[in-house]
C-alpha cells in the first residue's frame, strides 16, 4: 500500500455497467446513476470507513477503452497515469461478460494491482448464463467479486477482498499474451522505448497504444524528442498491417476480442434452447420500428399525465395555508419596511413549498423510475432516426433526456459527444427543453388554470421548436453527425430505494440552492417595489412586455429576476400583480397566460445554465445561446399573442 493512512481506489467499468451504482452503494448517492449510459460525465471522489481504515474511492466516466478518443477515456487515462491508484476496481456487466471483458484484458496489460466486481450476476442467470467465478478468476490471474448493485449482494465481500489486496498483495495480473506473430511486432518494439517513455512505465502498454491509437496516445512527445522511435512505431504499425491486411489498430482489437470471448466461454455455460423470457417479448414491442413509437408517445403522455394527476391536488391543498398566511400579513399594522420583509420571505417560501414543490417531486419519482427501469436508452434508440433529421447524433437524446430535470448536467452530459460540433448543436438546443424548473412553470399556469391538455400541447411545442431550431443551426454546420452507437441495457425493476435516494439528493439540491434564490429574489422584488425602484425596470423592459407580447407592463421586472431562475418569472409575477395565485384569471386573460408562460419558458436560460455552456464550450456559445433564446422567445410570444 502506498498510502497506508489513505489508499485511493478507482472504480472503471464500461457504460451501463452499474459501476456508478455499485460507487453509491457503498458511499451513499454521489454520482448520478441510471439505467442509461453515459450518465457520469466526470469523476466522483468519496471516502469510506471499513474496519477503521479510510478508502479513498474515486469513480470514473464509463468508458469501452483506454484509447484516449473521447473525453471520458481520456478522464480514465488522466486518473490511471497521472494519479496513479493503489487499487483497481473494474466493474463488469456478467450479462454481458464476452463484450465486458475486452475493457478487463486492457487494464490486465497495465500490470497494476485489481479487482474484477462481476456485476448483475442476476440478469446474467436469467439470461441462462451460467459463470464459475472462481474458474474466471484463475484465467484472469486476480480476483473476482460477484456482486449485484441495486440489491447490495457482495458489496461487504468486495470491500473486504479490496483491504486484503491493499495489505497483503497478490492482486497484481500478468499482461495477458496475444497471437505469437503478433506478439512478436510488439516485443520488437518494446525493445526500443527508452524508460518510463510519457510517464509510463509499463512499456508493454505503452508499446501497444503507440500503435493502436495513433495520434492521439503520446504524440507531442513522440514528435519532439524521438523522432526516430515514430519512425520505428510506423514501421511495426505497418507490419502489423501487411501480417493481418487490416489497420493495426484492428488486429490488436481483435486479438482482444478473440481473447475475451475465448475467456467467455471457458468460465462460464449458457443453456441452451430456454424459452424466450416475458423481458424479450417486452422488448421487441418496445423496440418495434413500427410498434415501438406509439407506445413511446403513450409512455411519456402518460408521465407527464401522472406529474398532473399527483401535482395537482397537492398543490392546491398546499395554497390554502400560503394564502391564509399572506392574507393575514397584508392586513397587520407596522411599518412598511418590516412588512416588505415579511412579503417577500412569504411569497418565496411559500411558492416554493405551494407552487414548485407539488409538481417537482412526481417529475423526479418518475424521471428516475423510467431511468433506472432503463426505457430511456430505448428511447434515444427510437429517436435516432429523429435526431439526424434535426442534423443531431441519437445519442444527444441522453442530455436532452437529462435536460427535464434540469439543462445544467444536461450542458455536461454532452461530453459523451464526441464530435465537437455535436456538442456545441446539442448544447444550444438542450435551453428550450422544459426543465423541472419551467415545468413547474408549465403545470402551474397552463395546466392549473386552462387544464392538462394546454399543457401537454406546451411540451410538444417545445419539441417542435427543438426540432426546428436544430435544423436551422445543423444548416450552418455541413459536417455531418457520426452514426449512433448506443447501449441498449436490460430491462430492470428499479430499486425503490434507489429511487428514494435519488430523489431525496435531488430534493436536498433544490433546497439547498434554488429555493434560497426564490426567497432572495422574492425579497428583492419586496424592496424595489418598496423604494419605487420596479417601476423603472418596467419601463425599461415595457417596450417588449407591453408592445409587442401585449402582457402588462409592470411584468417587466420578473424578466431581469427570472434571468436567476424560472421559477422566479412565476413567484414575481404575482408579486407584481399584487394577487395573489387564485385569483391569476381574473387579471390575466387566457391569451396573457399562455403568452406569459410560452415567453418565460423559452426566455434566456437561467445563470447557471449560461455559466455551464461558458465553461463546458465557449464564452462566445453562451452568447449565442442568449442572443438564440431570446429571440426564438419574441418571435413565438408575438405570433401566439397575434393568432389568439
Amino acid at each position: 500500500m502506498t498510502k497506508l493512512d489513505r489508499p485511493v481506489i478507482i472504480f472503471i467499468g464500461q457504460p451501463n455497467s452499474g459501476k456508478s451504482t455499485l460507487f453509491n452503494a457503498i458511499a451513499g448517492y454521489k454520482a448520478q446513476t441510471s439505467n442509461f449510459p453515459g450518465t457520469t460525465v466526470s469523476h466522483t471522489h468519496s471516502e469510506v470507513y471499513i474496519e477503521g481504515k479510510v478508502l479513498r474511492i474515486v469513480d470514473l466516466p464509463g468508458t469501452y477503452s483506454l484509447n484516449p478518443v473521447d473525453p471520458a477515456e481520456r478522464a480514465a487515462l488522466a486518473h490511471l497515469f497521472q494519479e496513479p491508484p493503489d487499487l483497481i476496481v473494474n466493474v463488469i456487466d456478467a450479462s454481458l461478460l464476452g463484450r465486458s471483458l475486452e475493457l478487463t484484458l486492457e487494464l490486465l496489460e497495465l500490470e497494476r494491482p485489481l479487482v474484477v466486481a462481476l456485476n448483475m450476476v442476476d440478469l446474467a442467470e436469467k439470461k441462462g448464463v451460467k459463470i464459475e467465478i472462481s474458474k474466471l478468476a484463475s484465467l484472469i490471474g486476480v480476483p473476482v467479486v460477484a456482486t449485484v448493485a441495486n440489491r447490495g449482494r457482495g458489496i461487504k465481500e468486495l470491500l473486504h477482498l479490496c483491504l486484503d489486496c491493499l495489505e497483503k498483495g497478490g492482486c497484481r495480473p500478468v499482461a495477458p499474451r496475444w497471437a505469437a506473430d503478433v506478439e512478436k511486432y510488439i516485443q520488437s518494439l518494446v525493445k526500443s522505448l527508452p524508460p518510463n517513455f510519457c510517464g509510463l512505465a509499463n512499456p508493454r502498454f505503452t508499446a501497444i497504444k503507440l500503435i493502436e491509437a495513433g495520434d492521439t496516445f503520446c504524440h507531442e512527445i513522440l514528435e519532439e524528442i524521438s523522432p526516430e522511435l515514430k519512425i520505428r512505431v510506423e514501421e511495426v504499425r505497418r507490419q502489423l498491417e501487411a501480417l493481418r491486411s487490416m489497420p493495426a489498430y484492428e488486429v490488436l482489437a481483435a486479438e482482444r476480442h478473440h481473447l475475451a470471448l475465448k475467456l467467455f466461454e471457458k468460465a462460464s455455460k449458457v443453456e441452451r434452447g430456454r424459452r424466450v423470457s416475458f423481458e424479450e417479448k417486452l422488448d421487441s414491442l418496445l423496440m418495434h420500428p413500427f410498434i415501438g413509437y406509439p407506445i413511446l408517445i403513450f409512455i411519456f403522455a402518460l408521465f407527464f399525465f401522472l406529474i398532473f394527476i399527483i401535482g395537482n391536488p397537492l398543490e392546491q391543498l398546499l395554497l390554502k395555508p400560503w394564502s391564509w398566511l399572506n392574507f393575514w400579513i397584508h392586513h397587520q399594522p407596522g411599518p412598511p419596511v418590516l412588512k416588505a420583509i415579511l412579503d417577500g420571505l412569504s411569497q418565496g417560501v411559500g411558492a416554493g413549498l405551494a407552487i414548485v414543490f407539488p409538481y417537482f417531486l412526481p417529475l423526479l419519482l418518475l424521471m428516475s423510475f423510467l431511468e433506472d427501469l432503463g426505457y430511456l436508452a430505448r428511447a434515444g434508440f427510437l429517436l435516432d432516426a429523429l435526431m439526424h433529421r434535426i442534423g443531431l447524433h441519437g445519442k444527444s437524446v441522453a442530455p436532452f433526456i437529462l435536460g427535464f430535470g434540469c439543462n445544467v448536467p444536461a450542458i455536461m452530459g454532452t461530453r459523451i459527444l464526441e464530435s465537437s460540433r455535436d456538442r456545441l448543436l446539442t448544447s444550444l438546443l438542450i435551453p428550450f427543453i422544459p426543465c423541472s424548473a419551467r415545468t413547474a412553470v408549465i403545470l402551474a399556469i397552463v395546466a392549473f388554470f386552462l387544464g392538462p391538455w394546454w399543457a401537454l400541447g406546451y411540451y410538444l411545442f417545445h419539441f417542435i421548436i427543438v426540432a426546428f431550431v436544430g435544423r436551422l443551426l445543423a444548416s450552418f454546420f455541413k459536417e455531418p453527425s457520426p452514426g449512433l452507437i448506443l447501449e441498449i441495457p436490460s430491462l430492470k425493476i428499479p430499486s425503490i430505494k434507489t429511487i428514494l435516494t435519488k430523489v431525496l439528493w435531488q430534493l436536498r439540491s433544490f433546497i439547498q440552492f434554488a429555493w434560497p434564490v426564490l426567497i432572495a429574489g422574492s425579497l428583492g422584488l419586496s424592496c424595489l417595489q418598496l423604494i419605487g425602484l420596479d417601476h423603472w425596470i418596467n419601463q425599461i423592459f415595457k417596450p417588449l412586455v407591453k408592445d409587442v407580447l401585449g402582457l402588462p407592463a409592470n411584468l417587466g421586472v420578473t424578466l431581469m429576476f427570472g434571468f436567476l431562475r424560472k421559477e422566479l418569472s412565476l413567484l414575481m409575477m404575482l408579486q407584481a400583480l399584487g394577487i395573489d395565485y387564485l385569483s391569476l384569471p381574473q387579471t390575466m386573460t387566457r391569451t396573457d397566460l399562455v403568452v406569459f408562460t410560452a415567453f418565460v419558458s423559452l426566455f434566456i436560460p437561467c445563470l447557471s445554465t449560461v455559466v455551464i455552456i461558458w465553461k463546458e464550450i465557449s464564452w462566445r456559445a453562451a452568447l449565442l445561446s442568449i442572443l438564440l433564446n431570446l429571440t426564438t422567445a419574441t418571435l413565438i410570444g408575438s405570433l401566439l399573442r397575434l393568432l389568439l
